[in-house]
């Protein structure tokens, strides 16, 4: 046998290999991931604020629903801060106690769900893209300058965690952004992913290209999705499993009635992966950069070189708390307070 059937041979054998591979992940009944509720209240029965209104706009024809919350005093057109929530969460997670607070203080809100979230449609459900949503984010701003009670040149992108890096490529390109609020943010994939990649070794995110290779497979055959835990207690297969993960989700979620905790598993796959850190040298607004200081899953380095770069727009408040601690008890007073006198000294 000549060295050329040889190889031929080879590569026919690898394509067999692949071929069956590929046939197992998409199609095998076995390939399965244990599902990891976050707990629940049995009864909501949430009373819905005077302040706030359902609203609605399109992002190439799926339907984006929002809440958008008014003050009583509509004298003048008002500050509005758009905001979204952060990996995998939704619009009753973590955004109305938030938005309750800045409408005490005479701004204007206008909270999202992301497509594939929450109330807003789209399909498959739980699918996860940092492009999508910076779509969605660039939506709610049009539709927020189009409100007659808002003031277009008064808006304030709030991001936190996943999403907290949102408002510096918004303003990046958007001059007219007046602020960006910035909490436990997501800033720098690569100091972030090294954090990570240290956490949890290489197996584990081996293990998650296989499902997510089935999932998108699935979707090239129409099959149902294959969905994997956005957050899962330590040792188990989630795409958050760090220590404390699960409780700070749980404490978040357990009033939602929309959060589930399934990711469509090729959420890892979805087009491209944006770099807060790369836009921060173009912004020309004011920044308010909030950092937990016990974060474990945000690398130190990410918020230090962008606050460098950003240099004198930058305002950084550090907090004594971890990753989820910033959202609850004193922590979540102080850095609502130096959210809202951000605003207020920034947008006179």
């Amino acid at each position: 046998m000549t060295p050329l059937n040889i190889l031929g041979k080879s590569i026919l054998t690898l394509i067999g290999i692949a071929i069956i591979f590929f046939a197992v992940v998409i199609f095998s009944p076995f390939i399965t991931v244990p599902k990891q509720p976050v707990p629940k209240e049995k009864h909501t029965n949430k009373n819905v604020p005077a302040s706030r209104q359902d609203v609605s706009f399109e992002v190439d024809g799926t339907l984006v629903r929002a809440w958008l919350y008014l003050p009583d005093d509509l004298s003048k057109p008002l500050p509005c801060v758009v905001m979204g929530a952060g990996f995998g969460g939704t619009n009753d997670t973590t955004l109305e106690e938030y938005a309750l607070r800045f409408v005490e203080h005479g701004i204007a809100v206008l909270s999202i769900d992301y497509r594939y979230f929450g109330y807003s449609d789209g399909e498959p459900r739980q699918l996860f893209s940092i492009e999508k949503q910076l779509e969605d984010y660039k939506a709610a701003i049009a539709y927020a300058r189009n409100r007659e009670e808002i003031d277009p040149d008064k808006i304030v992108v709030w991001g936190t965690s996943a999403s907290g890096g949102y408002g510096l490529i918004l303003a990046a390109s958007d001059k007219k952004i007046a602020g960006v609020i910035s909490q436990c943010p997501a800033l720098d994939r690569n100091e972030d992913s090294k954090l990570a990649l240290e956490r949890e070794g290489i197996g584990f995110y081996l293990n998650l290209f296989v499902h997510a290779l089935r999932d998108k497979g699935r979707s090239v055959f129409g099959l149902s999705p294959h969905t994997i835990p956005i957050v899962g207690k330590p040792d188990t297969l989630a795409f958050h499993r760090a220590p404390g993960a699960f409780d700070g989700y749980s404490e978040l979620a357990y009033r939602s009635e929309t959060f589930k905790n399934e990711l469509s598993a090729r959420s890892l796959f979805m087009g491209k992966q944006y770099n807060p850190i790369d836009y921060a040298e173009d912004v020309e607004c004011p920044v308010l950069l909030q950092i937990s200081e016990k974060d474990n899953l945000i690398s130190e380095a990410s918020y230090m070189n962008t606050a460098k770069i950003l240099g004198d727009y930058a305002e950084v408040k550090t907090y004594p708390a971890g990753h989820f601690g910033i959202y609850v008890g004193e922590n979540f007073e102080k850095t609502v307070s130096d959210q809202i006198a951000f605003i207020k000294n920034n947008l006179k």
